[in-house]
């Protein structure tokens, strides 16, 4: 009878060490053990007390950790055209895809995660002759859905891509079935894709997967404008965040 007594009294003690080490982003993964690659893992972006009671907290997501120090969150990421990106309001708030390959994260999960920590943003590009860019801003954060997930982002360094992202800084999300952009159509059905438009983008990275240059519709590509103008579709785009040190 005493090792069952001994196991109910630390019960609640090894529930509460549970809870403080459940990893919210792939920064506290990479921390408790930097040896690790890149690849698929489990977060949870909700407080942890609540995780262990409620199961749908948790989500994958894809760790960056090799590029600039790892621990990287990516919440977006594009590498195939395996995946349709052109979604309703509904699919992106949830988040949709397949964090092995291409995938959206979700604007609520994002919403947790930056209203938690301060975090800085990195955008890594690969166009079809392989070769690579990067976008770097020290500031990144979402607002609530009661603000329409409105974009913050500053401080940008160049990694060769150029600065195709403040822009977009406070702009709502739009999609095809929610247009709150400030352009006078609907700049998610205009562009075949879903961002925080202005009026309309800079960059397009949830558009039409196409093969580098395409001006048939102009503009509906996976677009950097700043490093390969309007009409070239990326082969590859993922946006992934970490915590400021």
């Amino acid at each position: 009878m005493k090792p069952v007594s001994v196991v109910l009294l630390l019960a609640p003690l090894w529930t509460s060490c549970m809870a403080l080490v459940l990893p919210m982003d792939c920064s506290d993964i990479h921390n408790l053990d930097s040896s690790r690659r890149s690849g698929v893992y489990i977060i949870y972006p909700i407080e942890p007390a609540s995780a262990v009671a409620n199961t749908s907290s948790w989500t994958q997501v894809y760790c960056d950790m090799d590029s600039q120090g790892g621990g990287w969150t990516v919440f977006q990421r594009r590498m195939d055209g395996s995946l349709n990106f052109y979604r309703p309001w509904d699919q992106y708030k949830v988040g949709f895809g397949d964090a092995k390959k291409e995938y959206w994260l979700g604007l609520e999960t994002l919403f947790r995660l930056t209203l938690r920590k301060k975090y800085e943003l990195l955008v890594d590009m690969e166009d079809f002759s392989r070769n690579n860019s990067s976008a770097r801003y020290s500031s990144f954060s979402i607002d609530p859905e009661s603000n329409g997930y409105a974009l913050n982002v500053s401080g940008f360094s160049d990694g060769g891509a150029g600065d195709a992202l403040i822009y977009h800084s406070g702009a709502k999300f739009s999609t095809f079935d929610r247009d709150q952009d400030i352009a006078a159509g609907n700049c998610a059905k205009i562009f075949l894709g879903a961002f925080w438009y202005q009026n309309c983008h800079y960059t397009n990275p949830n558009g039409a997967y196409l093969w580098g240059f395409d001006d048939t519709l102009p503009y509906v590509g996976v677009v950097w404008y700043r490093w390969k103008g309007r009409n070239y579709s990326l082969k590859a785009i993922s946006m992934k965040i970490r915590p400021v040190q």
